[in-house]
């Protein structure tokens, strides 16, 4: 199954700058993931489209997006609880290396539909 964590930080105007020792507990946490985690980067706001009550509401484009708004990994992984075990021990390092960081994990698992007609 293959599975898209987003990462968010609750705080920014606090924790605004992960420490290095948080970045190179998350490289070695990714190296023992290996092939598990197919893919991972950062996020930068874009914009945002939206409907309400029939409007269409629109933010952006950003000229320029300076903060990174928190993170993803995709994972392709065997359970459910497989993806929860890896998100918590991401989230724990962020607790040990970054307490004063605020933030939140959202797991989706990926469903791919057919194209065929």
């Amino acid at each position: 199954m293959k599975f898209l964590t987003m990462v968010k930080t609750l705080n920014p105007e606090v924790a605004s700058q992960p420490p290095a020792a948080l970045m190179a507990a998350i490289v070695q946490l990714g190296m023992e993931a290996g092939a598990r985690m197919t893919e991972t980067g950062g996020m930068a706001l874009a914009g945002t489209v939206t409907t309400r009550k029939g409007q269409m509401i629109t933010d952006g484009p950003f000229a320029e997006a300076k903060e990174m708004v928190g993170g993803y990994a995709i994972y392709e992984l065997e359970t459910d609880a497989e993806v929860v075990a890896w998100t918590t021990r991401f989230v724990e390092l962020h607790r040990q290396h970054w307490p004063e960081w605020d933030g939140e994990v959202t797991v989706l698992q990926l469903q791919q539909f057919s194209m065929a007609g």
